[in-house]
């Protein structure tokens, strides 16, 4: 299905714990680090999401985690977040855009979609979905900057850093699952929209580096979503730490 000019975007990233009823962790010998669950253990506990519109303006932000299912299990509530969202994905057809979501995002989504037996027909139907040469269905920023493998990847931390971004902040992905033990999920969804808000300006920053986004546009268009981020307030780390002249880039006539 060939995409237009015209599409919409969905910045996404997810938030896992460990499926512990159907994964076991091994034992491991005392100061050796656990190992990563298999792709299909991991149980998404909550979704981020920043929506632009086809002139790369903001029309949401949000995080999803299937606590609106009253009463419900683990199960049920993660099997409401993945409904709700191939739902929305499946009747808006926006451009997903990821990083890392090649290999570990839209796995989870797919696997876990799964073991809850909840369609997502607009994944395996539109090959441009899970082309990772095209990016016209999903762009992967962590495949595009590492030349779909021909370099290594850098990290979301560091690559975002590069244009003025501040990073991680003092949670990182190592500490969900205990955040999630503890009953933190407010922690984990700040951290989840910090992450999502930095990949969709540093997706911004590469539809400049396309030839995609003019500069002028570009900085017209990335100062229009800081402010409107801004003006939503919950992403107030994110703006803290930046540097927004880096972020904009110079001022050069074109």
């Amino acid at each position: 299905m060939a995409r237009t000019p015209r599409s919409e975007y969905l910045i996404l990233d997810i938030e896992t714990v460990p499926d512990v009823e159907r994964w076991a962790r091994p034992e491991t010998p005392q100061g050796v680090d656990p190992p990563f669950p298999p792709t299909w253990a991991h149980r998404i506990v909550v979704m981020g999401y920043l929506w632009l519109d086809h002139e790369y303006r903001l029309a949401r932000l949000g995080v999803m985690d299937g606590d609106d299912t009253a009463g419900g299990t683990a199960d049920d509530r993660e099997r409401h977040l993945l409904e709700t969202f191939s739902a929305a994905v499946g009747s808006a057809r926006p451009v997903l855009v990821t990083y890392n979501g090649r290999s570990f995002d839209l796995p989870v989504i797919a696997l876990r979609s799964l073991c809850h037996a909840v369609p997502l027909g607009w994944y395996y139907r539109d090959k441009e979905v899970r082309d990772r040469r095209s990016d016209a269905g999903h762009l992967d920023l962590c495949d595009w900057l590492a030349d779909h493998g021909a370099v290594r990847a850098g990290k979301l931390d560091a690559i975002t850093r590069l244009i003025g971004l501040p990073g991680k902040g003092v949670v990182d992905g190592s500490q969900v699952e205990g955040l999630y033990n503890s009953g933190q999920l407010e922690v984990i969804q700040r951290y989840c929209l910090a992450d999502v808000v930095q990949t969709a300006l540093l997706f911004m920053r590469f539809r400049l580096l396309q030839g995609g986004l003019p500069r002028a546009t570009y900085r017209h268009r990335v100062g229009e979503l800081l402010d409107a981020l801004a003006a939503d307030g919950r992403a107030s780390e994110v703006l803290g730490g930046l540097d927004r002249e880096r972020v904009l880039g110079p001022t050069i006539l074109e």
